[in-house]
């Protein structure tokens, strides 16, 4: 069963440029993380790339992780499987991440409670390129 999602939050981070650090995102262009970065680029936001490689993509310098990533992070936007996603979820609250955005077929539970009750956005089951045309902001 999908993860419900608040609308009006979906479509507040989409519209309200943000820094977006896009974990997973390589060079691979066969990867949904490098074709969902340069959509999220398109909306406005600026990307950074989180991957332990660090490579530049789309323009944007790379870091190995979270917490190497210098200034504020609006949405950190979870490209890893669900296994995964506790500990960059966890590494979001602890940056001061605003939200968190989980890809579609992400899934952890535990770990979204965990940033709502840090405060953050939560997204999750859900990607950026469906959500934004089937609001009608793309």
């Amino acid at each position: 069963m999908a993860h419900e999602n608040d609308t009006a939050t979906v479509r507040r981070l989409l519209t309200s440029p943000g820094r977006w650090a896009v974990v997973g995102l390589s060079t691979n262009a066969d990867r949904a993380a490098y074709g969902v970065a340069r959509f999220v680029q398109s909306l406005g936001h600026e990307i950074v790339p989180v991957h332990p490689a660090a490579p530049t993509v789309h323009g944007a310098e790379g870091y190995a992780s979270l917490g190497e990533v210098p200034g504020h992070v609006d949405v950190v936007d979870v490209f890893v499987n669900s296994a995964l996603a506790g500990a960059v979820v966890d590494e979001a609250i602890a940056i001061g991440a605003r939200a968190v955005w989980l890809q579609l077929g992400v899934v952890d539970e535990a770990a979204a409670q965990r940033a709502r009750a840090a405060g953050l956005d939560v997204v999750m089951d859900a990607c950026p390129a469906i959500e934004a045309p089937r609001l009608g902001i793309a």
